[in-house]
């Protein structure tokens, strides 16, 4: 095993800083496409959504080459999803899935990448309105109602996703992290397994209470994956990495199924990125004994 790859494990055993700088976390060996492992299928599409009236958006459907149609499929649904399925980002993740996916590491599941609404120009020249604080940082069902019962559907019409909410996870970063975890906090029928990466959990439109609510509400069926770095944002809205830690310390409390990750990185999506594989196996990790 490879330097990289001990670190990696090393940080997400002791959630120690082991870089020196936010530059030197990059995608591992499993981001990268590796000969002799089949390859799924990428497709981008458009939606329009009633739920946020107004919005059209972009997203994305990965079909893993191992999925035949026969029964449902694992899903995985990631917020600001362009940023996600990008050949040259920090995830690189229909790769990582295809990788995880042929080593029997992660189960055959099917991606939905979801970017944010926007609001079309009305007139020529101008630019269109960008609806994401409002989807992602806002505390309510409205989110989770928009992927639940507006976008699965669409989705669900060419594969068939899995309705047992072990079976499926949602992921997301910064606005898009603290995004991730209402859907399962609003929803855990439908979503129990989160991956939020710098998590806005600070007051941009109210997330920092969530540390008081998982402390005063009875534990809900989750699993929750945290990754943030030291040197994230501190500014009007609160301090990124105290906000993290108070997740971490009400999940603890609570006795959730959880992790955090600190690293040493900033307000971006490398850190998360690097350790992604590993999330991966973390979040998956006894995927063999749920049925789709």
């Amino acid at each position: 095993m490879n330097r990289h790859v001990l670190l990696l494990l090393a940080s997400l055993t002791l959630g120690s800083p082991l870089f020196s700088a936010d530059e030197d976390y990059v995608p591992g060996p499993d981001a990268m496409v590796k000969e002799g492992v089949p390859q799924g299928k990428l497709t981008q599409h458009t939606f329009k959504s009633t739920i946020f009236p107004g919005t059209e958006r972009d997203y994305w459907v990965y079909v893993p080459a191992q999925y035949d149609g026969s029964k449902a499929a694992c899903l995985m649904v990631f917020f600001d999803g362009g940023g996600f399925v990008s050949e040259k980002g920090s995830f690189r993740v229909p790769t990582v899935f295809d990788n995880l996916i042929h080593a029997r590491e992660m189960p055959a599941t099917i991606g939905v990448f979801v970017n944010p609404g926007v609001i079309p120009p009305a007139k020529e020249g101008q630019e269109p309105r960008k609806n994401r604080s409002f989807e992602y940082d806002t505390l309510s069902d409205q989110n989770a109602r928009f992927v639940i019962e507006e976008l699965l559907p669409e989705v669900g019409k060419t594969v068939k996703l899995s309705a047992n909410p072990d079976c499926r996870a949602i992921c997301g970063n910064s606005s898009g992290g603290i995004a991730a975890f209402t859907v399962a906090w609003e929803r855990p029928d439908s979503f129990r397994k989160v991956v939020s990466h710098i998590g806005s959990f600070t007051n941009i439109r109210g997330g920092h209470v969530y540390p008081a609510l998982i402390r005063k509400t009875e534990p809900k069926p989750l699993r929750v994956f945290l990754q943030e770095g030291e040197n994230d944002l501190d500014n009007l809205h609160g301090n990124w990495p105290l906000a993290n830690r108070q997740m971490e310390a009400a999940l603890k409390f609570a006795k959730y199924d959880h992790q955090l990750v600190m690293g040493t990185g900033k307000h971006s999506g490398r850190h998360g990125g690097a350790i992604f594989p590993e999330t991966m196996r973390w979040i998956w990790r006894d995927w063999k004994t749920i049925q789709p």
